[in-house]
Protein backbone atom coordinates (compact mmCIF):
# COMPACT_ATOMS: atom_id res chain seq x y z
CA UNK A 1 0.00 0.00 0.00
CA UNK A 2 1.43 3.25 -1.05
CA UNK A 3 1.25 5.90 1.94
CA UNK A 4 2.74 9.69 1.67
CA UNK A 5 3.39 11.75 4.59
CA UNK A 6 2.53 15.75 3.71
CA UNK A 7 5.72 17.74 5.39
CA UNK A 8 5.09 20.68 6.93
CA UNK A 9 5.69 23.60 4.20
CA UNK A 10 5.10 21.15 1.66
CA UNK A 11 2.47 21.57 -0.98
CA UNK A 12 -0.84 19.45 -2.04
CA UNK A 13 0.61 19.50 -5.38
CA UNK A 14 3.93 18.11 -4.55
CA UNK A 15 2.83 15.27 -2.32
CA UNK A 16 0.12 14.47 -4.70
CA UNK A 17 3.55 13.89 -7.57
CA UNK A 18 5.10 11.85 -4.70
CA UNK A 19 1.77 9.40 -4.24
CA UNK A 20 1.63 8.93 -7.95
CA UNK A 21 5.35 8.40 -8.32
CA UNK A 22 4.95 5.55 -5.32
CA UNK A 23 1.96 3.78 -6.79
CA UNK A 24 3.82 3.48 -10.64
CA UNK A 25 7.05 2.12 -8.84
CA UNK A 26 5.17 -0.55 -7.01
CA UNK A 27 2.68 -1.56 -9.76
CA UNK A 28 -0.59 -0.93 -8.09
CA UNK A 29 -2.89 0.34 -10.88
CA UNK A 30 -1.33 -2.90 -13.10
CA UNK A 31 -1.91 -5.31 -10.66
CA UNK A 32 -5.52 -4.12 -10.00
CA UNK A 33 -6.32 -4.27 -13.76
CA UNK A 34 -5.14 -7.62 -13.74
CA UNK A 35 -7.32 -8.58 -10.82
CA UNK A 36 -10.33 -6.84 -12.61
CA UNK A 37 -12.01 -9.85 -13.74
CA UNK A 38 -11.97 -13.56 -13.34
CA UNK A 39 -9.50 -15.52 -15.60
CA UNK A 40 -9.44 -19.01 -16.27
CA UNK A 41 -6.21 -20.82 -15.87
CA UNK A 42 -6.72 -22.46 -18.99
CA UNK A 43 -6.82 -18.89 -20.39
CA UNK A 44 -4.03 -17.92 -18.44
CA UNK A 45 -1.84 -20.70 -19.52
CA UNK A 46 -2.77 -19.72 -23.26
CA UNK A 47 -1.98 -15.67 -22.13
CA UNK A 48 1.22 -16.41 -20.98
CA UNK A 49 2.66 -18.84 -23.98
CA UNK A 50 1.71 -16.16 -26.68
CA UNK A 51 3.59 -13.62 -24.32
CA UNK A 52 6.47 -16.04 -23.94
CA UNK A 53 6.00 -16.54 -27.65
CA UNK A 54 5.89 -12.78 -28.60
CA UNK A 55 9.18 -12.16 -26.18
CA UNK A 56 11.62 -15.13 -28.01
CA UNK A 57 10.58 -13.68 -31.73
CA UNK A 58 11.44 -10.37 -30.60
CA UNK A 59 15.22 -11.28 -29.30
CA UNK A 60 15.62 -13.42 -32.29
CA UNK A 61 14.61 -10.63 -34.64
CA UNK A 62 17.15 -8.58 -32.89
CA UNK A 63 19.62 -10.89 -31.92
CA UNK A 64 23.20 -10.34 -34.16
CA UNK A 65 23.44 -13.87 -35.16
CA UNK A 66 20.12 -13.86 -37.06
CA UNK A 67 17.78 -16.18 -34.87
CA UNK A 68 17.70 -19.73 -35.98
CA UNK A 69 13.88 -20.55 -35.84
CA UNK A 70 12.80 -23.71 -36.55
CA UNK A 71 13.37 -25.35 -39.74
CA UNK A 72 10.51 -26.46 -42.20
CA UNK A 73 10.00 -29.39 -44.81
Amino acid sequence: MATVNVNPGESIESALRRFKRKVMSEEIIKDAKKHAFFMPPGQKAKLKSALARKRNKRKTRTSPMGGGGQRRG
